[in-house]
């Protein structure tokens, strides 16, 4: 027997209250059911409510981040920088949560614990971490790809006596920093920002480095009440550009090959990309640059030179300049003066591939030549990507399969929005899905979503789960999209590896790696053909 409507809390249920979760909350109100979000946080933001370390901004154009769906709030909201902070994004979420009233239907300080799909009744049971429990038809995780902290696997973090925080638990009380002894471990995007900005009021900072990482200038700037005027001109033609272009960047690919183009044209080209502001250079570059091994070496000496340039010890500048991927492979950190900070005499680069850590003490952390006293320690250490945030919670399906299980023996999706024996569960950003300038990809998710939703309702069909066939389909479609880029033989968190974690050596297909269009293209035909790969009842 079906539940009836009124016999389930909700019609649906929304994990995490970020950007993806506010823009899913506020269509499936517009199709008048019951919803109801539950955060972990105290306040809304996801991403930008739990990462406050020193620096945290964006690193896609703020104007590009923001929401496309309403024109009075693109009218009214004006960006103060290109690229904006935290606190400004964060304000930025709070506004659209308060404007659109959506706090009314967002329960905070609700952690989920875990989530059944009973099928007698084609529902979901959320229960939180204090033992409450509701059910609802559909369950929609909007709990982000890079979200669950990873802490590195050293022996005798408990043992410090000073402060330690994560990049991505960063306290909302202030953290004093200036004339203190501080270590970073970690120079990814975080630790490059965390890094530049503290360099400057520490009392000595100390950057435990094991892979360094390509990282091209932010060339950042103020929007004055003009400059926001002529953007705001430009939204439709902006949000149109990025809809057009591989990854939703205002961003795409210079139609050339990197050696069609003669030897001082082409560095002339990189020079001009080099000063321009964001991915330019990453998503703007030569056709070839991220496919043809020969012209990606190309680049990758270019931007090595300009490390070096920037660094005035030479030693040191080697040290900084990857020899393990090509520029672009792995994801690029965008920086202010990050490469100067260690041209200061309070920044001291320890390669622990040459100098391993070897554990963390009550007074600091013992390296094979020496232990050094630190007041603070700052992991910049990443997330479990793709899988973390899915893991955390208790999510089982049809005969009680666990995701976790299901994910670890083989990870496929379908779209990166089903996956197989989880009916009713959508997911915003799942693996496999495409990735790119997130929230113009997660509003077109969450309008699909929203439309397979509002299909059923006028429908009557109470259950979606899609095939094996279909499934078995989208991962051979994923696999074929992204085979010839290089970072395919790279190991990062965009291939799954993660050697802060057991079992996370080797290499999978993690994500969608194909363009917007094709992406897009894919789900388009699932629409016209009636949803029919996902088994409506």
């Amino acid at each position: 027997m079906i539940l009836a409507k009124t016999e389930l809390d909700f019609d649906a249920i929304v994990i995490g209250a970020g950007i993806s979760g506010l823009y899913m909350l506020y269509r499936l109100r517009e199709l008048g059911l019951r919803v109801r979000v539950f955060e972990r946080g105290t306040d809304v933001g996801g991403t930008w409510y739990w990462n406050r370390y020193p620096g945290a901004r964006f690193d896609s154009e703020s104007y590009t981040y923001a929401y496309s769906f309403s024109q009075e709030l693109l009218d009214e909201w004006d960006w103060s920088e290109h690229f904006a902070s935290q606190p400004e994004t964060l304000r930025y979420l709070q506004h659209v949560a308060d404007k659109f009233d959506l706090r009314t239907d967002i329960q905070f300080s609700s952690e989920v614990k875990s989530a059944y799909y009973d099928d007698a009744s084609r529902s979901w049971e959320v229960q939180l971490r204090d033992g409450s429990k509701y059910r609802s038809r559909f369950l929609i995780t909007g709990i982000g790809t890079l979200s669950y902290p990873v802490w590195p696997k050293i022996e005798g973090i408990e043992s410090f006596r000073g402060e330690t925080f994560h990049t991505a638990r960063w306290p909302h009380t202030p953290v004093e920093v200036e004339g203190k002894r501080v270590a970073v471990i970690g120079t990814g995007a975080s630790g490059v920002q965390v890094i530049q900005t503290i360099c400057k009021t520490v009392g000595h900072l100390t950057v435990f480095q094991r892979r360094p990482n390509w990282c091209a200038p932010l060339n950042n700037g103020r929007i004055g009440p003009d400059e926001m005027e002529v953007i705001r001109a430009g939204y439709d033609a902006m949000f149109a550009r990025c809809s057009e272009t591989r990854g939703g960047f205002i961003h795409t690919a210079d139609p050339r090959l990197t050696f069609e183009v003669a030897e001082e044209e082409r560095y002339e080209f990189w020079e001009e990309l080099y000063a321009s502001r964001g991915f330019g250079i990453w998503q703007g570059n030569f056709y070839d640059t991220l496919t043809d091994k020969k012209a990606n070496k190309a680049i990758s000496d270019f931007i090595a030179d300009k490390i070096r340039e920037r660094v005035d010890d030479p030693v040191v500048a080697e040290k900084l300049i990857p020899k393990d991927h090509g520029f672009g492979t792995r994801r690029v950190p965008l920086e202010t003066h990050y490469f100067e900070s260690y041209n200061r005499e309070n920044v001291e680069l320890i390669d622990i591939t040459e100098t391993p850590i070897e554990r963390i003490t009550e007074n600091g952390i013992l390296t094979g030549e020496k232990e050094m006293e630190f007041d603070l320690i700052i992991f910049a250490t990443g997330f479990d990507a793709i899988f973390g945030s899915f893991d955390a919670i208790d999510i089982r399906g049809v005969n009680r399969r666990r995701l976790k299980e299901q994910w670890h023996e083989e990870l496929a999706t379908f779209l990166g929005i089903q996956t197989r024996n989880f009916p009713n569960m959508f997911m915003v950003m799942g693996p496999h899905a495409i990735q790119g300038n997130n929230p113009r990809n997660i509003e077109y998710k969450v309008e699909w979503i929203t439309r397979v939703i509002k299909h059923m309702t006028e429908q009557g069909f109470t259950r979606a789960e899609v095939g094996s066939d279909a499934q078995e389909g989208w991962h051979e479609y994923v696999v074929e999209q992204g085979k010839d880029l290089l970072m395919r033989g790279v190991d990062s968190w965009m291939t799954g590896v993660n050697r802060n974690l057991e079992g996370r050596e080797r290499r999978i297909i993690a994500q969608y790696t194909g363009s917007m269009q094709t992406f897009r293209r894919r789900c388009k035909e699932v629409e016209a053909g009636g949803y029919r790969e996902l088994n409506l009842k």
